[in-house]
């Protein structure tokens, strides 16, 4: 059998005098070699992008982190720091994307702002700055630290015991991630059920309850050197095995 095609939506980047539409090496090869799928980058080209011949050819959407926020006036909101990086043309992709997506029954797996997407698409809030919100953590990353540092387990989150997430770690109540993240989860969209939460509330995992397949969000970045971390082996092993499922019924 074929192996199933995961989409991995771009972002927008310039490089230099050019802009490009990019994905970074660690999540393609999350995809490749953690789910067992074949990835396809998809462009970041907005309402030009013809949906429906895309999710012909999926089998699972994958969708990553970026160091750009999804865009506050799409959760009804002002820019509290226009000095932060936007990336309208994902925006424009990725939200329809995952509704799209969703509503087909076609599993998703989404990372950091891919978590944060999924909830602003189907109706939830952002925290434009988790650390300045009373009772909340600092869940940013050391700039100055080496990269390696900056992906190390920064903090516990406590799974739900009835969860996905915890079925997947084979009955695990807790697992330490890294953190890497400015904003967060404010508000839970509608149908969203938490799966797991940092120790100061923040809500770090979630699943669409009622969703056809498997759909599953992170906060944290399990794609980091997936192969050495036993969480995040279970986890894209999981998500492989449902976009193999899914190419099945096809």
């Amino acid at each position: 059998m074929l192996s199933p095609v995961v989409l991995v939506p771009a972002c927008v980047n310039q490089i230099g005098a050019h802009p490009y539409h990019t994905a970074q090496l660690k999540y393609v090869a999350a995809v490749a070699d953690g789910a067992h799928c074949t990835p396809l980058i998809v462009p970041a080209l907005g309402a030009a992008t013809d949906f429906e011949a895309l999710l012909a050819l999926a089998d699972g959407v994958m969708l990553t982190g970026s160091p750009s926020n999804v865009h506050a006036s799409l959760y009804g909101e002002e820019v509290l720091d226009p000095s932060l990086p936007q990336d309208a043309a994902r925006d424009a992709t990725t939200l329809p994307l995952i509704r799209a997506a969703i509503k087909r029954g076609i599993p998703l797996l989404a990372i950091c702002r891919g978590f944060q997407e999924v909830n602003v698409a189907l109706g939830g809030t952002l925290h434009q700055a988790v650390h300045v919100v009373p009772g909340m953590a600092d869940h940013r990353e050391n700039k100055e630290h080496t990269l390696d540092q900056q992906y190390a387990p920064s903090h516990r989150v406590l799974l739900d015991p009835g969860g996905r997430m915890a079925q997947i770690l084979d009955g695990a109540a807790e697992i330490k991630v890294n953190s890497l993240h400015g904003q967060g989860i404010n508000q839970l969209a509608p149908g969203l059920t938490a799966e797991a939460r940092a120790d100061d509330g923040l809500v770090e995992a979630y699943r669409v309850a009622d969703a056809k397949g498997f759909t599953l969000a992170v906060q944290w970045h399990p794609e980091w050197r997936f192969s050495e971390n036993p969480d995040s082996v279970k986890l894209f092993r999981a998500f492989g095995d449902a976009c193999r499922a899914y190419k099945a019924t096809r």
